[in-house]
């Protein structure tokens, strides 16, 4: 957060207007600011980011390593890899988009060996900043999460190189990437198993579409711990969090995951849940992310849900969370 908005006040912007559409009422930048907090919400970093993003004109969720590049770069690259068969065949296709049109700064580097996969960024300029900061691990993390996120589970990180010196608090970097961390390396690298690379891509265009209005969003809130890979995560992620269009299929997403219908229903239960718990949880989560918007009435979160009765989203929303969506947004405010 602070990075976002010191890159915004660098380039001459007032971010008061951007902290106020987030619904914050404090400076981040000014720890002796009036009803200042060291943490927000993901909803908050998100509208942060989106507004910030806007201002500059820089789509890439800031996953490169330029100050600015064309806007839409990462949206237009999401669309590039979304049809890719598996993760290996993404990665190739991401590293290949950002070869072809940025410079050498910006390019995704990737090296694939029987053992390893290596992805990250070759040129690093550490003649401003020699020590590693919070940027530099947020550019790996955003591409570690995006890539358990194509796949719809989280991918296990072997170690992680910085070509920086050790930061103050290095710990902070090995509880963020659950792996060993490395500094003064050539490269600024994610490592992960070559296995991992065969896993298909288990979502569509129109999943993409759900993540690209709000991300980062789906990305922060991401269950990165590997110990928690299962089917239903995987089914979760393909179902998203925008319903104005329906839902994917039960078959659909079947098919996306290489088997059959009945043997999808026979592993969800295994695992102690339906399709339809699924969509209802991920439902509800899309209400409240609605609901935290204040541009939207009730009856437009409704429609935004795929509600054509909005009486219908009020009897759901209080099923789900004992509250009516008028009680949860005014305890939002509240808050």
């Amino acid at each position: 957060m602070r990075t976002l908005l010191k890159m915004v006040g660098d380039r001459g912007y007032d971010f008061s207007a951007v902290l106020a559409e987030a619904g914050l009422d404090f400076d981040p930048l000014d720890e002796s600011a009036p009803g200042y907090r060291s943490e927000v919400s993901a909803m908050q970093y998100s509208r942060v980011y989106q507004h910030v993003l806007s201002l500059l004109q820089d789509k890439t969720f800031g996953v490169t390593g330029s100050d600015l590049v064309a806007p839409g770069a990462f949206r237009m690259m999401c669309y590039c890899v979304i049809s890719c068969e598996n993760l290996g065949q993404a990665i190739r296709r991401t590293s290949e988009f950002y070869r072809t049109f940025f410079d050498e700064k910006s390019q995704l580097y990737t090296n694939f060996s029987e053992q390893f996969a290596r992805v990250g960024y070759r040129t690093m300029d550490r003649t401003s900043r020699p020590q590693v900061d919070v940027a530099d691990a947020y550019g790996l993390s955003v591409w570690h999460r995006f890539f358990g996120w194509l796949c719809g589970r989280p991918i296990e990180l072997q170690r992680v190189d910085f070509t920086g010196e050790p930061p103050d608090k290095p710990e902070k970097y090995e509880a963020l990437f659950r792996c060993p961390i490395y500094f003064n390396q050539s490269m600024d690298l994610l490592y992960f198993d070559s296995e991992c690379l065969v896993w298909p891509i288990v979502h569509t265009q129109y999943s993409l579409e759900a993540f690209l209005r709000t991300a980062p969003y789906q990305l922060l809130l991401m269950d990165n711990d590997p110990d928690s890979n299962n089917l239903s995560a995987q089914v979760k992620a393909m179902i998203g969090h925008d319903f104005s269009e329906g839902f994917p299929g039960f078959e659909v997403i079947s098919s996306a995951l290489n088997m059959s219908a009945p043997t999808l229903r026979r592993r969800l239960k295994r695992e102690g849940t339906t399709f339809q718990q699924l969509k209802d949880h991920a439902r509800c989560e899309a209400a409240k992310l609605c609901l935290n918007r204040r541009d939207l009435s009730i009856n437009e979160v409704a429609l935004q849900l795929g509600f054509t009765d909005p009486s219908a989203f009020h009897r759901s929303f209080k099923k789900w969370t004992g509250q009516t969506p008028g009680q949860f947004r005014a305890e939002l405010r509240r808050d």
